[in-house]
């Protein structure tokens, strides 16, 4: 079975993966970035647009997960933002027709909810200011420009199912995600402490200078 996580930048898409993946025996994450921040870098700084606009993603998405599903036993997990339909279809949709189980979901909030979540990635201001370089700021940026139209497209049928998070956890919504889909996780055994070290933690891996 294969998790795909969509929903807008800074929506906890890799949060969410990361709980799951802890609390199910056996699961992987396979992140669709990989092989997007691979294309980047072979090309020049100035022809480096949105790598999803690149057919060798999406193939090398299909790819890559095709093998995982077909060579792994246990569940993969994919925390990636896909909103254009088209591309949705080249990727989600073709694993589908290749016969493999994969369960969507989009996770929906409110326009103030994701800001304020992206506000909150203070990680990122403090790497700035040890190393002196302002990517952190510009993948909020990012995330910011491409917010409303991540959250209008991803209420469409074609992205089905919505789960609105404004009032969850992250341990809640995995929970949530494993019940639908027929899955049994390990226990939440973490103190409010501990799940916000961990989710800082978390948060500080996957800053990326790309």
């Amino acid at each position: 079975m294969l998790l795909w996580i969509n929903g807008p930048f800074g929506g906890g898409k890799t949060q969410t993966a990361h709980e799951i993946r802890r609390r199910l025996a056996g699961s992987v994450i396979c992140d669709p970035e990989h092989v997007g921040f691979g294309l980047h870098r072979m090309l020049p700084p100035a022809l480096r647009g949105d790598f999803q606009d690149l057919p060798a993603w999406r193939h090398g998405v299909f790819e890559v997960l095709d093998r995982a599903l077909t060579d792994h036993d246990g569940v993969v997990i994919v925390p990636m933002t896909v909103v254009e339909p088209a591309y949705f279809r080249e990727t989600v949709g073709r694993l589908r027709e290749r016969g493999h189980d994969v369960r969507h979901f989009a996770l929906l909030a409110e326009r103030a909810t994701v800001v304020r979540r992206l506000s909150e990635r203070g990680f990122g201001h403090a790497v700035r200011w040890v190393a002196g370089k302002d990517a952190p700021l510009r993948r909020e940026s990012f995330a910011l420009s491409k917010l409303d139209l991540c959250l209008e497209r991803l209420r469409g049928e074609e992205f089905a199912r919505q789960l609105w998070t404004d009032r969850l956890t992250v341990p809640q919504v995995a929970d949530h995600i494993a019940t639908t889909s027929g899955l049994s996780l390990a226990p939440n055994t973490d103190s409010a402490i501990r799940g916000r070290l961990r989710r800082a933690w978390t948060g500080a891996r996957h800053i990326r200078f790309d």
